[in-house]
């Protein structure tokens, strides 16, 4: 499931970023996504490692994603511990990622408002660091805002890898993505 505003003036924001590693994902897995039917989201099932995973995008925008998530959940049957939410983050360093099979929020709109909507905390996010925005700059236009000029450089790797943490997960569980991609370096 990835996080992200729909509409075309979000699309290469940082709030985005958890579009961009579905979309991604979908794309090197031939997977198009199509519109639910009653559900505001996109939606295409793959297989991964021979695991059935359906890659998601909620429809709504960040701060109303839960709806869309528990009904999404509720139709294909997917248990908390079965989700993995990719969002962004502004406490960790740009392109430094944290995957955790449960925890608070930390602040998250997106990721409180699924909380809400399960009802409870332990499901799996990997959170992939867009920065902090400068002191003058307010934090909620920073994450509407593009990417730098040098982040971009940047970005096709950090897609790619959140892209292999995903799979690793999917492949291996939350423990082995944990130790192979909760690292400070980005080798």
């Amino acid at each position: 499931m990835g996080l992200g505003n729909p509409g075309r003036i979000y699309t290469d924001t940082r709030h985005n970023i958890g579009f961009t590693v579905v979309k991604t994902l979908a794309k090197e897995h031939g997977v198009s996504l199509k519109k639910e039917k009653s559900i505001p989201a996109l939606s295409g099932a793959t297989q991964i490692d021979r695991h059935n995973v359906l890659l998601a995008l909620p429809l709504s925008f960040m701060n109303l994603s839960g709806g869309a998530v528990k009904l999404l959940a509720e139709k294909y049957k997917v248990a908390p511990g079965d989700l993995l939410v990719v969002c962004d983050d502004l406490d960790l360093e740009f392109g430094r990622f944290k995957i955790r099979p449960n925890g608070s929020s930390g602040g998250h709109r997106g990721l409180a408002s699924i909380i809400d909507a399960l009802g409870r905390s332990e499901f799996c996010r990997l959170r992939i660091g867009i920065g902090r925005p400068p002191a003058e700059k307010d934090a909620a236009d920073f994450v509407l805002s593009p990417f730098l000029k040098k982040e971009k450089a940047s970005l096709p790797g950090i897609i790619a890898r959140a892209g292999d943490c995903c799979s690793e997960w999917v492949a291996k569980g939350a423990a082995q993505a944990m130790n192979a991609y909760n690292k400070r370096s980005m080798e």
